[in-house]
């Protein structure tokens, strides 16, 4: 199966009291290239504490590798509006632990996303790194110990 454009790149957002979130351009121009409608699959990690999301097309792709139990049973479809606006699952939510921000973290084939708290715990040095440069960007007061 052909896979097609790539999910690269990361980026932090805001997430509202109901999961409110906007994906990140980098997501949404992906999704844009891989599928002519606007749904999303987020679903759980295979090993990590975070979340996973593709376009429905690529569920076809993990079929023959991943478990069907969390690939069909751990997983839910939403919409997201032309500007990349969408509510994450309160099933989702939950499993990903997701509070007040999210990191977005491109994989290829798929996008990550973090409670950024959380990616700043992980043992990829690599993605703490994401993680504590753009909470820093968010909150710059924190990092210039105001």
């Amino acid at each position: 199966m052909e896979v097609g454009p790539l999910f690269g790149g990361n980026a932090i957002g805001a997430v509202g009291a109901g999961g409110q979130l906007r994906l990140p351009p980098f997501a949404r121009e992906t999704l844009a290239r891989r599928s002519d409608g606007r749904r999303i699959v987020f679903g759980a990690h295979a090993t990590d504490p975070c979340l996973i999301a593709y376009d429905p097309g690529w569920r076809a792709a993990l079929a023959g590798r991943d478990g069907g139990r969390r690939l069909f049973g751990f997983a839910e479809e939403a919409e997201f509006d032309r500007g990349g606006r969408v509510s994450l699952p309160p099933m989702m939510r939950w499993k990903g632990r997701i509070a007040d921000l999210a990191l977005f973290v491109g994989t290829g084939g798929a996008f990550e996303i973090w409670n950024p708290e959380i990616a700043l715990e992980a043992g990829d040095p690599d993605l703490r790194e994401m993680a504590r440069y753009r909470l820093d960007e968010v909150n710059p007061s924190k990092e210039n110990g105001a």
